[in-house]
């Protein structure tokens, strides 16, 4: 089976940040499938002129692409950094009952407690 509007969108948020926390809400609110969290990273990156280097956290969000403006502005309001990382890959194929699974659980009009 194709992925066809299935997507994985990552993210990086500082180590302080609870990220479990992030994703139990982006999970709850039916934005994500699943969020996985993979700490601690080094990121080395350039920010206004300089070379820096940090410790971070990265989040490998599943979702699809229909719920990716959704999420995209849910990040916005729950992400620390003036511009945060937000990378959206295509899944172009994967097993048929995953992809279901995912597209099934961010169907919005579900949504429960974080």
């Amino acid at each position: 089976m194709q992925g066809n509007d299935c997507v994985v969108a990552l993210t990086t948020l500082p180590l302080e940040m609870d990220a479990a926390a992030l994703g139990r809400t982006l999970v709850a609110e039916r934005l994500a499938a699943c969020v996985q969290v993979q700490s601690p990273i080094r990121s080395v990156y350039r920010w206004q002129g300089a070379v820096e280097s940090a410790a971070e956290q990265l989040l490998h969000i599943k979702t699809t692409a229909h719920r990716m403006e959704a999420l995209r502005r849910r990040l916005r309001d729950l992400h620390p950094y003036d511009v945060p990382e937000l990378v959206v890959l295509p899944i172009v194929d994967g097993h048929p009952g995953y992809l279901a699974w995912l597209v099934e659980s961010t169907a919005p009009g579900q949504e429960s407690a974080p």
